[in-house]
């Protein structure tokens, strides 16, 4: 087991940054998940840990050691990829073996180190097979087999997920959840999926540009998001963002006031709510749109409305029945609007 340490370490090519000044502790046992959209600097951030992408700046430290010049096989890390990357001519048992024959551990050792990382996975029934003769699920449950029976310092998992269809995907999530209880083994995994996210980490890093935007448990950034890009991207739908202005606790815009918000600043900023927390009322409220989209959950119901130039999200109860084109009233509570400044970063109340 060991705590993972990055000090200010960035990714260039050329005028290029992957990766811009980036600084975590990852503590022992610790489930850290990279999240953000393509491009953002997760997948290179967890190349340069496992030694597949070079440094160009800052320190990397796996426990005590400072492992920027070592090679990947001497970090003592696995690796879960996208891709499977399994032996087509090599049974199951043998692909989980073969880490253990590269490392030259003790044959003795290779028969129980298998079957035991085999039953965790629940393969014990599909040793004899090839690849080509599994689903997707079962070859991806071969590669985490495979990462397993290392018995490593740390797991480091790109998009393991991204090429399993959506139930195997949430099977495969629990599985993943799971492993990490039993193993309690230091694990960092990039996702662009929220839900991964916000279902497998202890703390989640929302990153854009290269830039870390926030480092939290999921749900304190669920509930406070630190800026514009977080609460855009954080949740199911996205936060609604209406630009406005506030005085005096008041906000408004063209499409909305909201009169008690706790935030002492004025001037221009960006008033965030979420679908789940707008309440639809018989007349009245602050927010009066037609219906752009209704899409029916079956726990729930989701409206579209476009207010002006603004498209807001609603989540109303399953037995709710608009059409489009009807108006809606709204009422948004001001308990629940987040306020950023015109830098987008969160503007917190008092006592927060």
């Amino acid at each position: 087991m060991a705590e993972i340490n990055l000090k200010g370490i960035s990714r260039r090519w050329g005028d290029f940054v992957g990766v811009d000044d980036l600084t975590l502790h990852i503590p022992d046992r610790e489930f850290l998940v990279l999240l953000g959209p393509s491009g953002c600097g997760k997948s290179t951030t967890m190349r340069m840990i496992a030694g597949l992408e070079e440094v160009t700046e800052g320190e990397i430290w796996l426990g005590d050691k400072m492992v920027n010049r070592l090679e990947p096989k001497d970090r003592d890390i696995s690796m879960v990829f996208q891709s499977y990357g399994l032996y087509p001519n090599m049974t199951v048992y043998e692909n989980i073996r073969f880490p253990l024959r590269i490392r030259k551990v003790p044959k003795d050792q290779h028969h129980e180190r298998v079957m035991k990382a085999a039953e965790m996975v629940e393969l014990t029934g599909f040793l004899d097979r090839r690849p080509a003769a599994l689903s997707g699920g079962q070859r991806q449950r071969v590669a985490l087999a495979r990462a397993i029976v290392r018995e490593p310092n740390a797991f480091l998992m790109d998009e393991p997920l991204s090429n399993l269809d959506a139930k195997l995907r949430v099977s495969t999530r629990a599985q993943i959840a799971n492993l990490h209880h039993t193993l309690k083994t230091t694990t960092i995994y990039v996702t662009h999926d929220q839900v991964e996210a916000m279902t497998l980490a202890d703390r989640v890093v929302v990153m854009n540009k290269g830039v870390a935007q926030q480092v939290a448990p999921p749900m304190e950034i669920y509930d406070r998001p630190a800026n514009t890009f977080v609460a855009s991207f954080i949740g199911a739908p996205a936060m609604n963002l209406i630009e406005g202005e506030i005085a005096g606790g008041t906000f408004t815009s063209p499409v909305l006031r909201v009169e008690g918000l706790p935030h002492p600043v004025s001037g221009p900023v960006t008033l965030g709510f979420r679908a789940e927390d707008v309440e639809v009322v018989s007349e009245g409220g602050n927010l009066s749109a037609p219906v752009y989209s209704v899409e029916k959950l079956g726990d729930s119901t989701m409206f579209a409305i476009r207010a002006k130039e603004d498209m807001i999200a609603l989540k109303a109860g399953k037995a709710a029945d608009m059409e489009i084109g009807e108006t809606v009233h709204a009422r948004i509570p001001p308990g629940a609007c987040h306020v950023f400044g015109p830098d987008g970063q969160r503007v917190e109340a008092p006592g927060l």
